[in-house]
């Protein structure tokens, strides 16, 4: 048996009920590709299914106005999806009849559609024979073949040849699935389970036991005392208020004028706020 076919028969057997994967069809795709970067599952499922009970179809979305959808996104973290989906739910409907399109050129065109986010959407919902090198797909690959414990910092001409060439002639989709959901649940980047990985025998970073990252160091994200954390109270305010929030609601909600005034001004240039007056503010229209 060969590695591909260890590794879809443990996904066949193993892999979490998700509702994208129950209906692999092209708009709930879509959707789930967006709001998963960066966030994890567990995070995405609840409004995920608010989402797809609201618009089950690209055209209910796009007749919603932009600020509707910034709202729903919730505490998903990075709004900006949000409006990008929504346009891209426009551009749906304007472009192609209401139908998420097939052909990775016109998934390209969608706002908010990315090289990654193209070819999930082509092999999850449509079949196609496309490498998709997600985060915990890109660390599988480097450690089950590569031997080492973390991949390049960004997509490398290499890595696309080899998850070019360790795709299966057929069914290339679900190899696509297998090897995220490994990453995701077994493979993970800070506590692997070594001892649950179903092709452990193939590989080369245990075989060469487990040498440490030698690229350049991993960094996460600060969180408190930032703009971002900063970004995210504003919105907060204006997702639960009925109508345009006054400025001294958004004053109470971080006590620094020139970080908090910043902020403001950043979240109006990304289009996720609307100055109504000089003292007003609303989410898009």
């Amino acid at each position: 048996m060969t590695l591909q076919d260890e590794l879809i028969d443990w996904f066949d057997a193993e892999a979490r009920d998700l509702p994208w994967r129950s209906r692999p069809e092209p708009w709930p795709v879509l959707v789930s590709e967006l709001m998963l970067q960066q966030t994890p599952v567990s995070r995405v499922l609840p409004v995920f299914e608010a989402w797809m009970r609201r618009w089950p179809t690209p055209a209910a979305l796009a007749a919603e106005p932009a600020g509707e959808a910034v709202r729903a996104w919730g505490r998903l973290g990075y709004p900006r999806r949000a409006l990008r989906l929504h346009a891209a739910a426009v551009a749906v409907v304007e472009r192609h009849g209401g139908e998420v399109p097939s052909a990775r050129a016109d998934l390209l065109a969608l706002p908010g559609v990315g090289d990654y986010t193209a070819s999930a959407v082509a092999s999850f919902a449509f079949g196609d024979r496309q490498p998709v090198l997600d985060t915990n797909v890109r660390r599988v690959l480097a450690r089950l073949v590569t031997g080492v414990a973390f991949p390049p910092p960004s997509v490398t001409a290499a890595e696309r040849r080899l998850a070019d060439s360790l795709m299966p002639p057929e069914g290339a989709h679900r190899w696509a699935a297998a090897t995220m959901e490994l990453g995701a649940v077994v493979c993970t980047a800070r506590s692997p389970r070594c001892d649950a990985c179903p092709v452990s025998q193939h590989c080369r970073w245990r075989a060469a036991g487990y040498p440490e990252h030698a690229g350049p160091p991993r960094r996460g994200q600060a969180w408190a005392g930032t703009d971002r954390q900063v970004r995210v109270k504003l919105m907060a305010v204006l997702r639960e208020a009925d109508g345009p929030v006054p400025r001294s609601a958004l004053e109470s909600v971080w006590d620094d004028a020139p970080q908090r005034e910043r902020c403001l001004d950043s979240l109006v240039a990304d289009g996720l706020v609307e100055p109504v007056t000089d003292e007003l503010f609303s989410l898009p229209a």
